[in-house]
């Protein structure tokens, strides 16, 4: 398939999974039976090493969430150059303040019945952070530099069958290598997959869907293999599991086999209908012998990316509206978890984000099979550094040796996903300058084509002054835009794609349920308490409020949509107190670390979830002490004007204009007088009807514990997770959103407490520790099943406090 990326870029497509292997082949997952230390002074590889006094834990495990928080543990003096800084200064919190850095070991005794001589095993490590050394039975058999890079050892001869064997992996995380909490550990899933000789070559297979009718789709199925004499037989399941085409070939060209199968009256996959089919591939040997097997979902759906028209998926143009999120999930760290990740994902759904920019991190499995089956488009990225440094131990030092291996094995690892849009191959990286960046960019756009001749590959591009006088951003598929708002107009002038993204846009921030006086844009702004504005109106020196993205988006089809900087908030930096402590993660996040929605959700709500009503209003009514004192009210909404009531009294119609982005996108009474009671908005459609009514009132004193869990029955698999929100009402039921109350946690029953999260970025207590106190009135509790059923109940207590109590289960 020939790539074609000039006025016109089309690219039809795809698909999803790395694959999981049934018949000849089996996978081991190696998640029990694990000893870590971080205490280890000399090399712990050899067999006979003592490990008995180690930690046991399960994997995937992050060694560093559990804390303390220290600023010594990540303080620094630098001047941070993506921000525009000339003078280096001490800076605390930049990586979370969370002892990740140093060296940690694992180790792991097991035995795979499945493997005998003549047979092949793979080691297969989907994340270890970082620099991982790996040993088996006392011999080392491989090694890696990045540390969110997929990766596979074939140990065939290593591994000995029908024996114990003895893996041991040996971690180190330098001191300056990341600019955000990094992790540390086995923080993703290791496994070993034992095959046949004669057998389909790991992350080798690749389908796409290069020809889409009303009627039919065409599924094209490429698929490399060790051997000889052999024959290929592909099913395509629906989602039914019912069989609807079937194919055998058995002529093989270098290795691979190729067909084409056509699916009649195809179901498309988009994020509205993220509908997966299934595609099992048989491989057999000459005497019908079969000899493997893999099952892998995809997607049939086709995408175009056109000049001057935007984004289709379908032949429908959307935009992207998105969200970056890095890697971390609050409370658990890095290590991955599929009940975390599926919450984050129901909460953006409801939002209406339809895509997700890993930042700046290669995505995980997990993520991409639940962006697969909940529908979000996927910009998987790569890299933050390439050849030039940005901090002193980052991933520069493995650019020239490592660089082409791990963009294949993401490619390989995730190609099949029909999530994933476009790629990214690289995030501000210092390169943009020189010519020697222009050759690094195209060299890596290049390997990304041969991998996948389908998809675009971007560079999120902060020096635009800079890429567009040196032909760097002429050069991507995808010319993509970090902040720069002011610099649109003149890119997509410059540049020949005739289209812009906002890779990474708005960088507001706030602090939930916080909110400061007097109310004005501002950048840079700081308090003394170390939080910000929930107004909304406050940004970075480099960065801008949503609505200033939102005019672009809704007024200029060349832009194809944003990835808003972020999500949810992350550990580590903490603009804007990263010169201050105890600030240890970010206030960017459209959520807190906690998961709990900002008012900025709400604002983005009201623009991106076309379905449901959106009808928000800030601030909180609990202001003792402001009485007479002029207190802003704004609210968010998708109706275009609403009148405002302050204890039954009208302060007035306001209605959405273009006067200012605020206007258009908000509606503000700026000069509300502050009285205890009851704030009334009433909303109107565009009869002048009303449409929608919603109340804030003044609360009293703390008087009760409400528990409200986001699930209340999980598996019993040891690893499912019920988010349980946690806050505190008056008498009369009203919530305080003020309320700072300790809260102590006790969980029964055939589950486990395992985390505890407030959002606060300034909070030093230990999440796994079971008190907390609260944040603007809440925080989140984290209860894990464990491998039996039953009934399970958290408790909540507080001084003075009427107890909170909550039954959930566990279920096979």
């Amino acid at each position: 398939m020939k790539l074609i990326f000039k006025s016109i870029l089309s690219v039809v497509l795809l698909i999803l999974s790395s694959g999981k292997m049934m018949s000849q082949s089996s996978t081991v997952l190696l998640k029990e039976n694990w000893r870590f230390s971080k205490e280890v002074t000399g090399d712990a590889f050899a067999v006979a090493f003592d490990a008995s006094n180690w930690e046991k834990v399960s994997v995937p495990h992050d060694w560093a969430i559990y804390g303390p928080f220290d600023k010594e543990w990540d303080k620094q003096v630098s001047a941070i150059e993506q921000n525009g800084e000339k003078i280096p200064t001490e800076k605390t919190g930049r990586t979370g303040a969370l002892p990740h850095i140093g060296t940690g070991w694992y180790r792991n005794t097991f035995s795979i019945p499945e493997f005998k001589k003549g047979k092949k095993a793979l080691l297969i490590f989907e994340g270890a952070m970082s620099e991982p050394q790996v040993f088996l039975n006392g011999k080392k058999i491989g090694n890696w530099g990045y540390g969110y890079s997929y990766f596979y050892i074939d140990i065939s001869k290593d591994l000995i069958a029908g024996s114990e064997n003895v893996l041991a992996v040996k971690l180190t995380n330098e001191p300056f290598s990341s600019r955000w909490y990094p992790g540390a550990g086995l923080y993703r899933k290791v496994s070993i997959v034992v095959k046949e000789q004669e057998s389909f070559t790991q992350w080798g297979t690749f389908i796409t869907t290069p020809d889409i009718k009303e009627n039919s789709a065409v599924v094209d199925l490429k698929a490399e293999v060790n051997g000889s004499n052999l024959s290929m037989v592909t099913q395509i399941k629906d989602a039914a599991n019912t069989i609807v085409a079937t194919q055998k070939e058995t002529e093989m060209k270098d290795g691979k086999f190729h067909q084409t199968v056509t699916v009649a009256q195809p179901h498309l996959w988009s994020p509205e209908t993220p509908y997966l089919y299934t595609a099992v591939t048989k491989l057999y040997a000459a005497d019908g012998t079969l000899k493997d097997e893999q099952s892998i979902k995809f997607g049939i759906r086709s995408i175009k990316y056109e000049a001057n028209k935007g984004f289709s998926l379908n032949g429908k143009v959307m935009k992207f509206k998105g969200v970056c999120l890095h890697h971390d999930l609050g409370p658990l760290g890095a290590a991955v978890n599929k009940a975390a990740l599926r919450r984050q994902l129901t909460i953006l759904k409801d939002m209406g984000c339809n895509a997700i920019r890993s930042s700046h991190n290669m995505p995980s499995f997990e993520q991409l099979e639940l962006a697969d089956e909940m529908g979000f488009m996927f910009l998987a990225e790569s890299f933050d550094e390439w050849a030039k440094p940005k901090v002193q131990n980052g991933y520069h030092r493995f650019f020239e040796e490592y660089a082409e291996k791990d963009i294949v094995n993401l490619v390989r690892a995730t190609r099949n996903h029909p999530c994933i849009v476009m790629w990214s191959s690289g995030n501000e990286v210092p390169d943009q300058y020189g010519a020697e960046g222009l050759t690094r960019a195209k060299f890596l756009q290049d390997v990304f084509h041969r991998e996948d001749p389908t998809r675009p590959v971007t560079v999120g591009m902060d020096q635009v002054k800079q890429t567009m006088a040196s032909g760097f951003g002429s050069l991507l598929d995808v010319p993509g835009l970090n902040y720069r708002v002011h610099l649109y107009e003149e890119a997509y002038k410059s540049f020949p794609q005739g289209f812009i993204l906002g890779s990474e846009t708005a960088s507001t921030v706030s602090s939930r349920g916080i909110y400061k006086f007097p109310v004005v844009q501002q950048k840079e702004k700081q308090y003394d308490d170390l939080q910000c504005s929930s107004y909304d109106l406050e940004a970075c020196s480099w960065s801008n409020v949503p609505d200033e993205d939102f005019v672009l988006q809704d007024d200029k089809p060349w832009v194809i949509g944003e990835f808003v900087w972020t999500g949810f908030d992350y550990l580590g930096e903490p603009t804007p107190y990263d010169e201050k402590w105890p600030s240890r993660s970010s206030y960017f996040g459209i959520s807190d670390l906690a998961g709990l929605p900002k008012d900025r959700f709400y604002l983005y709500r009201s623009r991106w979830n076309t379905k449901d009503k959106t009808l928000h209003i800030l601030p909180h009514w609990n202001w003792k002490g402001r009485e007479g004192e002029i207190t802003p009210v704004f609210v968010y909404t998708n109706y275009d004007s609403a009148e405002l009531f302050i204890n039954g009294k009208s302060r007035g119609v306001q209605k959405k204009n273009n006067s200012t982005p605020q206007n258009r996108y908000r509606l503000m009474w700026n000069d509300v007088k502050y009285e205890p009671g009851t704030v009334k908005v009433v909303a109107f459609d565009s009869n002048g009807k009303i449409a929608a009514e919603s109340e804030v009132k003044t609360a009293g004193d703390p008087y009760k514990i409400v528990l409200e869990a986001d699930r209340k029955i999980i598996k019993a698999d040891g690893e499912d997770i019920s988010f349980v929100t946690v806050s505190v009402v008056d008498k009369n039921g009203i919530p305080c959103p003020t309320a700072v109350n300790e809260l102590q946690f006790k969980v029964t029953g055939a589950a486990t407490y395992r985390a505890a999260c407030n959002g606060d970025a300034t909070s030093l207590e230990i999440f796994h520790q079971d008190k907390m106190k609260l944040f603007s009135g809440k925080l989140v509790v984290l209860v894990q099943a464990v491998k039996s059923a039953g009934a399970i109940q958290l408790e909540v207590t507080g001084n003075g406090l009427e107890k909170g109590k909550i039954n959930l289960k566990a279920e096979r």
